[in-house]
């Protein structure tokens, strides 16, 4: 149940800086607890990110019988019970936020003699399922979903599973994932097919964990990825690079607040994920990509922001993929930038966490900028770099996201804007608060009555 919310108003009194590192990559501390689980011995894991969506998978594969333990200096210890071996859980699993544990958790269960209930919270429990179920079933999972394929939802997995050969209908890192984790335990060849290039960490950990995959890709950039099912997975030592979502939103701020001059160090910059960072810089951002290597099989980078006057933007729909989340923030930024930007291509964002093009048109709207809200996207006229007007309270809906987005705003407003919830920031980035704060921001609790959903 989602408790009290946490109120709070943003607002700076001067330009950000500082040298500061964000928590470690979602996506890739999802796929590196799962894949330990899967392996036989043990593997070691530096840099978890430690939120809320994690630590649901963290707890769901003990639940299937894993040991995952953290030491005292932050290394999380993962034994495994191998390809095949994942145990019935005894209770439901709960997923909380977690959109990515539920729909690679499916696609892991999907080729083992098991049954598990997924639950989630009020915001997770209203985001549709029936992308994943639809080629797990092909596969041989059956499942018993609420209304509109939504959670709670219980299915049972196929042992032996039957392999595929499944094209995407829609750009999806997690509906692709799903199947490759599906096809690990299912004998014979299974086949995904994207037209769209989505972020490929899956393919990159599978690889490195020794299954038997291919990557294809044709001359119109179409992949074919196949994984060989039956596999023994090897345990790994995985250094998790820091999330280049989370990033974004000291990227942003920096660029927007008079003065600032902010470096991110050891940040993801994988190119499936760093659309944000080619986009800011086409828009006139000082982004600078410094210290480039690779860590973990994985690019890395510092980044170096400074303040700087953006110019509103067309975004192209094929850098989409890249930076599916962050287009909240960017949503921001193209709000003070000179001129317009028209961001489409986007209706993913209508099944998020929230809708975030609707909650993101509306609280624009209510600190005073100029946002036309199309079923694909937003079309922004920037205000050449005038602060906001602010003084709003913004509905974050359970949206981590949307409420770091706004906490950036009101960092640029005339006067404070106020989140309704911050709490579900700490299912990606519990660390925001005080690194804003570090760099230069200002957030103050505000009071507030008992109000929970």
């Amino acid at each position: 149940m989602h408790e009290k919310p946490a109120s709070a108003s943003f607002h700076s009194h001067g330009p950000l800086t500082g040298t500061e590192r964000v928590p470690g990559d979602k996506s890739i501390s999802h796929r590196s607890l799962m894949l330990s689980a899967l392996a036989v011995g043990e593997s070691r894991v530096e840099g978890l990110l430690e939120g809320e969506d994690v630590l649901a998978t963290a707890a769901a594969m003990r639940a299937m019988g894993a040991s995952i333990n953290r030491d005292s200096h932050g290394i999380w210890h993962i034994n495994g019970v191998g390809v095949g071996g994942l145990l019935q859980p005894d209770t439901a699993l709960d997923m909380g936020n977690s959109g990515t544990s539920t729909r690679l958790l499916m696609g892991l269960i999907a080729s083992h003699n098991i049954t598990a209930t997924f639950t989630g919270d009020a915001s997770l429990s209203k985001r549709p399922m029936g992308r994943v179920i639809e080629p797990l079933a092909q596969m041989g999972a059956e499942f018993t979903a609420s209304p509109g394929g939504r959670l709670p939802l219980t299915m049972r997995g196929a042992c032996p599973a039957v392999p595929i050969r499944y094209r995407l209908p829609v750009a999806s890192a997690q509906v692709k994932s799903a199947i490759l984790l599906a096809g690990l335990n299912t004998p014979g060849i299974t086949t995904v097919i994207e037209p769209i290039p989505t972020r490929d960490h899956s393919e990159k950990m599978l690889a490195g964990f020794g299954a038997e995959l291919t990557v294809d890709t044709d001359a119109d950039g179409v992949r074919t990825i196949t994984i060989r099912g039956e596999a023994e997975l090897k345990p790994q030592q995985i250094v998790v690079p820091g999330d280049p979502s989370s990033a974004a939103f000291p990227v942003v701020a920096a660029l927007l607040v008079p003065g600032s001059d902010v470096t991110v160090e050891n940040v993801g910059i994988n190119p499936t994920r760093a659309g944000l960072f080619t986009l800011l810089q086409a828009m006139g951002g000082d982004v600078q990509l410094i210290n480039q290597r690779i860590v973990g099989g994985e690019p890395v980078a510092d980044i170096r922001v400074r303040h700087s006057v953006l110019h509103g933007i067309e975004s192209p729909h094929d850098i989409v993929p890249s930076m599916v989340d962050e287009f909240p923030i960017l949503f921001i930024a193209a709000a003070m930038a000179k001129g317009r930007s028209v961001l489409r291509g986007l209706e993913e964002l209508r099944v998020k966490e929230s809708d975030r093009i609707a909650v993101m048109a509306e609280g624009l709207r209510a600190i005073g900028a100029t946002v036309e809200e199309v079923e694909d996207g937003l079309i922004i006229d920037g205000r050449n770099g005038d602060p906001f007007p602010g003084s709003a309270t913004i509905a974050t809906r359970l949206d981590h996201r949307i409420a770091m987005s706004f906490a950036v705003a009101g960092l640029v407003s005339q006067q404070p804007v106020q989140i309704d919830d911050m709490a579900p920031i700490a299912t990606s980035f519990p660390d925001f608060v005080p690194l804003m704060t570090r760099l230069g921001a200002e957030a103050r609790p505000i009071a507030t009555t008992d109000t929970a959903a």
